[in-house]
């Protein structure tokens, strides 16, 4: 039995020594480092040229509608700066100045009145020519103004109000531009501008005392008339007090209905004397 086991390890031996004999071993070793004469040889064109592939260092020409287009440029113009000594402003020659508060007497071409509405349109001309220094003003000279502000007659005995603002003058067949406004209107002095109706509350007021005032009156006659007799001289201090007590009442509520009447109208007739006067400088060519 000992044998036998003896006899297969050596078998056993025998057999892994020969496999071992029988197997090759391979080794690479990998040798990183490159020669510096094959670097200095090194030609890149060499190596596309040894490939056989045709390399040219131009480029293939362009279609004919891209060099259309390539041909088509276009010019920028830089603008140039000139220097501010070298600027010239052109001075406004030719151009006459019509003072601030210059003023001139016209007449309305037509009926000026409370009933014309905001935005109406106004005419007033020159009747005769205005000579100055450096300009004439001919006669017949056409000044448009506008109606800003209009109403009319109003409780409290006010009265209608129109207000115009003069802003063109036609000269020489030219529209000249004005700010002005009317100082005198049918000869009377206008004052802000406001060409007002007349305000009648004093005169109402004693309008509305007239019946106290005229009964005072009868009865006054009355009274005299009674004392003169000497049958009915008992009775005349009776009308005396009827009629005074009467005027008294008249004049304390007169002032209280008057308040709810109304003042008079603006009405000024077409070719009524005018004054206008100018707020701002007017220039004319």
């Amino acid at each position: 039995m000992k044998n036998s086991k003896i006899t297969l390890r050596i078998v056993t031996i025998t057999l892994f020594v020969l496999i071992s004999c029988t197997n090759h071993v391979f080794s690479f070793d990998l040798d990183m480092t490159v020669e510096d004469d094959i670097r200095k040889n090194y030609n890149s064109s060499k190596l596309i040229k040894d490939t056989n592939i045709e390399y040219s260092e131009e480029l293939p020409e362009l279609p004919e509608k891209l060099k259309n287009k390539q041909s088509v440029s276009v010019k920028k113009t830089n603008p140039v700066s000139v220097p501010k000594s070298q600027v010239t402003i052109k001075p406004l020659t030719g151009n006459i100045k019509i003072s601030k508060g210059t003023s001139f007497d016209v007449v309305s071409t037509a009926k000026i009145s409370d009933w014309q509405t905001k935005g109406a349109v106004v005419r007033f001309k020159t009747t005769k020519s205005l000579y100055k220094k450096k300009y004439k003003i001919p006669a017949s000279t056409v000044f448009v103004g506008k109606v800003i502000e209009s109403h009319q007659p109003q409780v409290s005995c006010n009265g209608g109000l129109v207000v115009i603002r003069v802003q063109s003058m036609q000269y020489n067949g030219t529209t000249v531009p004005l700010c002005a406004y009317i100082t005198r209107a049918d000869e009377k002095m206008i004052f802000l501008n406001n060409i007002k109706g007349e305000r009648t509350y004093l005169k109402t007021v004693w309008k509305k005392g007239n019946w106290g005032r005229s009964l005072f009156s009868r009865m006054m006659t009355l009274t005299i008339n009674l004392g003169s007799d000497g049958s009915t001289f008992l009775l005349s201090p009776f009308p005396f007090l009827y009629g005074t007590i009467c005027l008294g009442a008249n004049t304390l509520i007169s002032p209280v209905t008057a308040f709810f009447q109304k003042g008079k109208h603006v009405s000024i007739p077409s070719g009524s004397q005018f004054r206008i006067k100018l707020l701002e400088d007017a220039y004319i060519d």
